[in-house]
């Protein structure tokens, strides 16, 4: 078969789906995968067909937006830079189908999702957090100030979401949604979160059970897969400065992923904190670091290293709750210290912190609740034996991409079956 992929996001959004591409593509399918131009390289590396969405430097101005981590402004932001790529994308997803094609979304695969319903293409939409679905019966966890009480009943939860959608979301999303539809001659949709983007055909959530059960109120066709733990490690050179310096004591490595953040507030206080537990530390950024606080060998600085060859030989993790980087830490039974930013990440730490991981910081965090807040992880018994427990129940290899594999193919099995009875 022929499946067109479509990952809107950060890699932190890509990596999964390059992951079930790549199992897809060992399968003997043909794989056309659409994302930011950002992801060429690695996208064509892996020998598929690319789609690309805009330009790198338009991704990298998008990503280094300020408003995009921020609480009150990520979301319009986001989806100003989503609703830009509408048309582009529908129009390069359209033009790359064949009778051959399914269709495997993320989150923001509007496009995607549109050409389900004007062309019947079958499509599986794929969550990559738990926080990807609406939910009144198990709601995610959003920043401070924002959360409902847990005592609050259920059927009082679900007015306040159904609230919240339609006079912030969908007030936010339909009218340039709708206004393409339109064109398409589609009639104008609602409840867009909550409904819409979940395809009829198919939805996956793309982590376990144990680290969020599906609720009653998730799609009922909702299938859960496991961590697709794909992370660029096969495509990465050796590095021997950091080998030789992981090959000593294990370090603390910190990294904000890609959320902006003041660099030398940030680091000043890993700085801080790895002073005060006496521990040497990786730190992981694209933005530039005051190189004399890596002085004396105690620091070391890299733009990208994949987690799975760094982690094995780490003592604690400090990042920013994306759910990749969350999953690659579980599965190397890593303990960590979560500070989330915006989006998916407070959900991400606080069901890090309910398995008993880690722990999870407000941001700013200063150089001495970072210090606390490792001193608590590398020294708690109970932190390493929860640690060595999620790790034993994620699965080696690529399992998690082969679940998500099996979903695609059948559904374009039933696609076939519908065909010869028609």
């Amino acid at each position: 078969m022929h499946v067109i992929i479509t990952a809107i996001g950060s890699a932190g959004d890509v990596h999964p789906f390059v992951g079930i591409g790549r199992a897809l593509a060992a399968r003997g399918h043909r794989i056309t995968f659409c994302a930011s131009a950002a992801f060429a390289p690695l996208i064509e590396r892996c020998g598929f067909t690319f789609l690309p969405l805009g330009t790198a430097e338009e991704y990298e101005a998008v990503m280094a937006d300020p408003a995009l981590w921020r609480t009150r402004t990520s979301l319009p932001t986001l989806w100003k830079s989503v609703a830009g790529t509408l048309r582009d994308q529908y129009r390069l997803l359209e033009a790359a189908c064949d009778d051959e094609t399914v269709m495997l979304g993320s989150l923001w695969a509007f496009s995607a999702r549109l050409l389900q319903e004007k062309h019947g293409i079958p499509l599986i939409t794929a969550q990559v957090s738990p926080f990807g679905f609406w939910s009144a019966a198990s709601p995610s966890v959003h920043p401070p100030g924002t959360n409902l009480p847990g005592f609050v009943p259920t059927p009082v939860k679900r007015l306040v979401l159904r609230l919240v959608e339609r006079t912030f979301l969908d007030g936010l999303m339909k009218p340039e949604l709708n206004r393409f539809r339109r064109e398409l001659g589609l009639p104008p949709t609602k409840r867009i979160i909550s409904e819409w983007i979940c395809s009829p055909d198919g939805v996956l959530g793309l982590f376990p059970q144990w680290f969020a059960e599906v609720a009653s109120d998730w799609p009922s066709h909702t299938v859960l897969t496991g961590f697709p733990l794909f992370d660029e490690s096969g495509f990465q050179q050796r590095d021997s400065e950091l080998d030789d310096f992981l090959s000593e004591e294990s370090p603390v490595v910190f990294t904000p992923g890609s959320t902006q953040v003041n660099g030398e507030e940030y680091f000043a206080a890993a700085v801080a904190a790895l002073k005060a537990v006496n521990r040497r530390g990786v730190f992981l950024t694209r933005q530039p670091v005051d190189l004399a606080m890596a002085a004396a060998g105690q620091i070391l600085v890299r733009r990208y290293v994949p987690m799975s060859r760094i982690l094995p030989h780490t003592a604690a993790l400090v990042h920013h709750g994306g759910v990749g980087t969350t999953a690659l830490a579980l599965a190397a039974g890593v303990p960590q210290v979560a500070t989330p930013f915006a989006h998916d990440q407070f959900d991400n730490a606080a069901r890090m912190e309910r398995l008993g991981c880690g722990v999870s910081l407000l941001p700013p965090a200063s150089g001495e609740a970072l210090a606390k807040a490792l001193d608590t992880v590398l020294t708690s018994p109970e932190v390493r034996a929860n640690c060595a427990r999620y790790r034993a129940l994620i699965p080696s290899g690529e399992s998690a991409s082969e679940a998500a594999a099996l979903q695609v193919e059948a559904l374009a099995l039933a696609r076939v079956k519908t065909s010869r009875v028609a």
